[in-house]
């Protein structure tokens, strides 16, 4: 049986549900653990400014949601331009053998192929197995940081982990069914994917907005 948000908050199974979201997309002090999409944007300008593919880890995370880890596991041969998506191994299954297929804006996929050669390199099979980044998870987590920071975004968001949770709140308010978002992000369990759904969207602003006209 599929099941709506508002079900799965009433399930047995989740006695204290308005805690566990909140500890989830806030912190104990009530920060933001996710980026919006104005701060998301801010911070693609400012990639934009640095290194080509320093430009191009950043937009790969704000686009597709994946981890950082599974951004730098990413090989040429995992660009999918048929189907416009890049294709990651979900390294939080424990079989470590799942692969999944996350769409990104054609946009993206024309900039990884113009800073990293992709079509030329997917040509050649020794080649098609290299990485797009060769850097560590410090270093690439440091760089993600420095960028988000510069265009002001702070606390807990400020991280490579915020650009993820900010990918999953921007699909679910802007109404892409939870299962969608689940496969997109990796998640095992639907109920990791419904804590997003906490997150003000355009139609609950808008009735808000309604309310006090």
């Amino acid at each position: 049986m599929n099941y709506g948000v508002s079900e799965i908050y009433r399930s047995k199974s989740w006695p204290r549900p308005n805690i566990f979201v909140r500890q989830r997309l806030y912190d104990l002090d009530g920060g933001r653990k996710y980026i919006t999409a104005t701060e998301r944007d801010a911070a693609l300008a400012v990639a934009r400014s640095r290194r080509p593919e320093i430009y191009t880890l950043y937009a790969t995370l704000a686009y597709s949601g994946c981890r950082l880890s599974e951004a730098l596991e990413l090989d040429v041969s995992r660009i999918d331009f048929q189907q416009s998506g890049l294709i990651f191994r979900t390294l939080k299954n424990r079989s470590g053998c799942v692969f999944r297929l996350v769409p990104v804006p054609d946009r993206l996929l024309a900039d990884l192929d113009r800073v990293h050669a992709i079509r030329s390199r997917q040509d050649d099979l020794r080649r098609a197995k290299q990485p797009l980044w060769n850097w560590s998870r410090t270093h690439a987590w440091r760089l993600i940081k420095s960028i988000l920071s510069e265009a002001g975004v702070q606390g807990a968001a400020a991280t490579p982990k915020g650009l993820r949770h900010g990918f999953g709140v921007t699909a679910v308010t802007k109404g892409v069914p939870l299962n969608l978002v689940q496969r997109w992000l990796g998640h095992t369990q639907l109920a990791t994917t419904a804590i997003y759904a906490d997150a003000l969207g355009d139609e609950e602003r808008h009735i808000n907005t309604r309310m006090w006209s």
